[in-house]
């Protein structure tokens, strides 16, 4: 197949263009289904001129089905896509850029989705569903497990959205608490929903964000509920979490405006678990709260880390070089910043 397709690249590397549009058309509107021409063609960016002629054919192929509330992919349609997914991987040469960056990274593996999130969040839940099904895999050896989940967002929702399975002997727990946190609360809420689609067990925990040392020791001191649920999370042996950016997530959990000029100053770029990493893997500041810190990374089976858009490049080199990793999943356009990031250093 590889000598096919660098002959189609040199011969007619128009054709290549033509099918990896075609293919988003179809994987968008799997995602979407149904979705109307005008929304759809404002999804990928394309005049509804162009998106007419590609969805046109499409039909006509009896790839995609037409009704009064919009486009969806037939049954045939969904065989294909599947079939091309693999395909528009080696047009791309994704897997000699994930080698390369596992290589740089010195991460044992690294799975990268075409496309760009930070432009188009079909990538994003393309991401979580891959971290599903990896996450699934690993779950399937008839062991107990502890999964430990930390960030929220899209991608970490899609996630736990497409995990399948029936692991009853698991036990689903956030990373770490954080009460009156929209991002943390995300990260109870997506540890709730990954249990219930494996019929798993979970715990969930609220704990201040950003409390003194005091007031957190006083917590887990005299709280036997959070102490124990604090525990459990420490023996968790695979890990599954997002990276953010410093700047976004200093703001999300209301740092003051003197340790946000702070980071800043000190070059924090990334975050992950509360704690601030600057682009060379050097720990800025970390903010107090019960749960895992990149330091107990060490000590957990399989970590997962899931991230994607050029502009989390940064984040995810800088979070990559403070810990250890096992798994990335991320997309094609952080990849290849990422990459050029290294390169320059």
């Amino acid at each position: 197949m590889d000598s096919i397709i660098n002959l189609q690249k040199k011969i007619v590397p128009e054709l290549t263009d033509l099918l990896v549009q075609r293919y988003q058309i179809l994987r968008q509107v799997s995602h979407e289904a149904p979705i109307g021409r005008r929304a759809l063609a404002a999804r990928l960016g394309l005049s509804e001129r162009v998106l007419r002629a590609q969805v046109d054919f499409l039909k006509k192929s009896g790839l995609l089905d037409f009704s009064s509330s919009g486009m969806s992919v037939t049954d045939e349609g969904a065989d294909i896509l599947k079939e091309l997914a693999d395909y528009v991987r080696k047009l791309q040469d994704i897997s000699f850029l994930e080698s390369t960056l596992s290589d740089t990274l010195k991460i044992g593996k690294v799975v990268i989705l075409p496309g760009d999130s930070d432009q188009e969040d079909v990538v994003k839940r393309e991401i979580g569903r891959t971290a599903a099904h990896i996450l699934s895999k690993l779950l399937s050896d008839g062991n107990k497990h502890i999964v430990a989940v930390s960030g929220g967002g899209s991608t970490m929702a899609a996630m736990a959205a497409n995990v399948s399975g029936s692991q009853p002997n698991t036990v689903v727990v956030p990373a770490r608490g954080g009460l009156g946190d929209n991002v943390e609360l995300q990260a109870n809420t997506i540890a709730t929903v990954l249990a219930q689609k494996l019929g798993a067990s979970y715990r969930q925990l609220y704990v201040p964000d950003c409390v003194s040392e005091d007031i957190l020791n006083s917590i887990l001191k005299e709280d036997i509920g959070v102490r124990a649920v604090v525990d459990i999370i420490k023996q968790a042996d695979i890990l599954v979490h997002g990276v953010g950016r410093a700047s976004v997530m200093a703001r999300h959990r209301r740092l003051g405006s003197e340790v946000i000029a702070k980071l800043e100053a000190d070059g924090a770029v990334g975050e992950a678990f509360g704690q601030y990493c600057a682009l060379d893997g050097r720990q800025v500041y970390m903010t107090n709260n019960a749960g895992l810190m990149l330091q107990d990374l060490q000590h957990i089976g399989t970590i997962i880390g899931i991230a994607g858009g050029k502009s989390k490049a940064a984040a995810i080199l800088s979070v990559i070089r403070a810990s250890r990793q096992d798994i990335l999943i991320t997309d094609e356009a952080a990849a290849h910043e990422i990459l050029k990031m290294a390169k320059e250093q």
